[in-house]
């Protein structure tokens, strides 16, 4: 079964509202009119519901039972803009929170932390920070989580993997490495990876001596640490991860014997690089990026974004709800 059709069962069914802060954009009205045709799940848009409309009857749309959403004439806006202040403790005014609740990225996702809806998706005309900076004052991380992360599946056929991060955190310290190995973890599961995890380096099982090197091996005792029943291996080489003959040679010993599935990078700057040269040299489709480690699920399209890409980030970020 391709990843997809994983993705849909798991959330058929299930009623989950996804919200679309980017309610005009031609590719988000294109995917939410598909979704909600399909009956998978159900999508909420932001936006003046008369200029939708006419925008989804331009383009020969159906938005017919698509729930539409104005910050401009919300009629529970008062009660957002209280739960607002009491969510910022202080570091919002009344008067403040009233004005952020009129984006519509802010107005999303408190609709979110409020459980109005199941989770998130923008970015196809907002940047990153845009869509990042609300999730993390009002939804926030999970209990025990420090920072959110993301991941990208990678898809190739049959073949499917997790590389994170490769969307948010520029460098991370040994901790920070070790808590995104357990939440991509998380992630392969999502998706039926029996995950296997693999933190990567310039160096395997000490080849290479160095600050950089030393920090990922404290990461795998720590990730250890945090979930013990995680496979979770490194510091390795990425031909020592992948390959089982390399494996052989250069980690004998290892619970990974070139059969990782999970890559954690060190840095962004690596990750980024990384997930970039599968998909235009190795023709991998590179979903994501998904953000892990929030209390709610809020995801991130690139502003390269298609119809296509919408359609999938909407399913994961359904199925991330579920967990």
């Amino acid at each position: 079964m391709d990843l997809f059709s994983i993705v849909k069962e798991k959330v058929a069914g299930k009623d989950l509202k996804i919200i679309f802060p980017e309610g005009s954009d031609e590719r988000i009205l294109k995917a939410t009119s598909r979704l909600a045709a399909e009956n998978i799940l159900k999508p909420i848009l932001v936006g003046n519901e008369s200029e939708l409309t006419n925008k989804a009857e331009e383009l020969g749309l159906s938005i017919e039972g698509i729930e539409i959403l104005d910050p401009n004439t919300y009629p529970e806006m008062d009660m957002l803009v209280e739960k607002f202040v009491e969510r910022r403790k202080g570091k919002a005014t009344e008067e403040q929170a009233r004005q952020l609740l009129k984006d519509e990225n802010y107005f999303g996702t408190m609709l979110v932390y409020l459980h109005k809806a199941d989770g998130l998706v923008s970015g196809a005309a907002h940047s990153t920070a845009d869509t990042v900076r609300p999730a993390l004052q009002i939804i926030k991380t999970k209990q025990g989580v420090k920072r959110t992360s993301g991941a990208f599946i990678m898809v190739r056929g049959d073949e499917k993997y997790v590389f994170a991060d490769c969307a948010i955190n520029i460098t991370l310290d040994a901790e920070g490495l070790a808590e995104v190995a357990v939440e991509s973890g998380k992630t392969a599961k999502m998706f039926d990876i029996d995950p296997k995890v693999a933190m990567l380096s310039f160096s395997t099982k000490g080849s290479a001596k160095s600050e950089e090197t030393e920090k990922v091996a404290e990461a795998v005792k720590l990730a250890k640490e945090m979930n013990r029943n995680l496979v979770v291996d490194g510091e390795f080489q990425f031909d020592a991860a992948f390959v089982p003959s390399v494996a052989e040679k250069k980690a004998p010993g290892s619970v990974i014997k070139g059969d990782a599935n999970v890559f954690v990078f060190p840095s962004l700057e690596a990750g980024n690089i990384g997930y970039k040269i599968a998909q235009r040299l190795g023709n991998f489709e590179a979903v994501g990026p998904i953000l892990q480690g929030l209390n709610a699920p809020v995801n991130d399209l690139s502003r390269g974004c298609n119809e296509e890409d919408v359609y999938k980030l909407a399913l994961i970020t359904a199925a991330q709800s579920l967990q």
